[in-house]
């Protein structure tokens, strides 16, 4: 999986997995295409609400952008029985990239 150390980061990479520029997430966000170059540079934390609407508009979980802002560890690692890091590699290694594990409440 990709290590992204920051929002900012998350933000182009997912900006860029749903095959938006940054102008068209701007206009899907209500902001300026400007706040959408700050965020992912990380010269600038999107308020709350735009926290929310980046949340929706990633289908992500509120709580996994919320741990960038806080620099809270963003990737655990897994304690499940049945899904260990080795079965996430090979499922990526097949083509299988945005992988979404929950694993008590945790986003993975």
């Amino acid at each position: 999986m990709e290590d992204l150390r920051s929002l900012g980061q998350f933000i182009a990479t997912k900006r860029k997995r749903l095959h938006l520029t940054q102008e068209q997430l701007a206009v899907k966000m209500h902001v300026s295409k400007s706040a959408i170059g700050k965020w992912e540079t990380d010269g600038g934390v999107p308020d709350r609400n735009n926290l929310y609407n980046l949340a929706e508009t990633f289908d992500v979980p509120v709580e996994l952008l919320y741990r960038y802002v806080t620099n809270e560890e963003v990737h655990p690692k897994l304690d499940s029985d049945n899904i260990t890091a080795e079965i996430i590699a090979v499922l990526e290694k097949y083509g299988y990239k945005d992988l979404v594990i929950i694993t008590e409440n945790v986003v993975i």
